[in-house]
């Protein structure tokens, strides 16, 4: 099956999922994480239609979109990897969202360079939902204090993102992210990814971040 029919396939599970949660389908954004992929492999998904795409790093992107977008209009491009803050600039620049802002310095950087750009993407605020020391995300504990300091930079909080522990079943966790959601007033989800998204979709989430599962397992 090639990248368009795993498209295809892939929308249609989550229309599923979303029925049974009676969600709307057209309420999850599926992002399609073309880290580490060449542009001859996400030309057929901007060709079948498919406009939300995913990168972990700055200058993989600055590289690889700006020729694609002038091809394909109307590309968003989501940055979902660690983000220095010494990139902050860039990846105003660049991103259309931000799933990764995970600590003070980082905001503040963000909020000075939205501020000198004009450009404003929208920012999901990473919590480490598995406490695990290695991964990155903001504590539990801590996140009513970065909320706080997003919101008083008037960064445009989109929502929390999450990565579960490997190996461990994903609900639990993507439904702590949900309950920690709500009781902060923030709407978005993202959470889920190739294989749990359909789990994630069921428990809230509003953007999905899909890789392999689209373009095969990376080298």
């Amino acid at each position: 099956m090639n990248s368009a029919d795993q498209l295809g396939a892939i929308r249609a599970r989550i229309a599923h999922t979303a029925k049974i949660a009676r969600r709307d389908p057209a309420d999850v954004t599926l992002i399609a994480v073309s880290k580490t992929q060449p542009e001859e492999a996400i030309r057929p998904l901007l060709a079948a239609g498919h406009r939300d795409f995913g990168e972990n790093r700055v200058q993989e992107a600055q590289a690889k979109w700006p020729a694609l977008r002038d091809a394909f209009p109307g590309v968003r491009l989501h940055l979902i990897g660690q983000l220095q803050s010494n990139k902050a600039a860039d990846a105003v620049a660049l991103a259309d969202a931000i799933h990764a802002v995970d600590r003070p310095s980082l905001v503040t950087a963000l909020a000075r360079a939205m501020e000198a750009a004009a450009r404003r993407p929208d920012c999901f605020l990473q919590v480490n939902i598995g406490e695990e020391p290695q991964k990155g995300g903001c504590a539990i504990a801590d996140l009513p204090a970065l909320l706080e300091q997003a919101r008083g930079a008037d960064l445009p909080v989109a929502g929390l993102m999450c990565i579960p522990p490997a190996g461990l079943e994903a609900a639990p966790y993507f439904a702590l992210l949900s309950k920690i959601a709500r009781d902060h007033g923030v709407t978005g989800l993202s959470m889920g990814m190739s294989d749990d998204f359909e789990t994630a979709v069921m428990l809230g989430a509003t953007h999905v971040r899909v890789g392999s599962a689209l373009f095969g397992a990376r080298a």
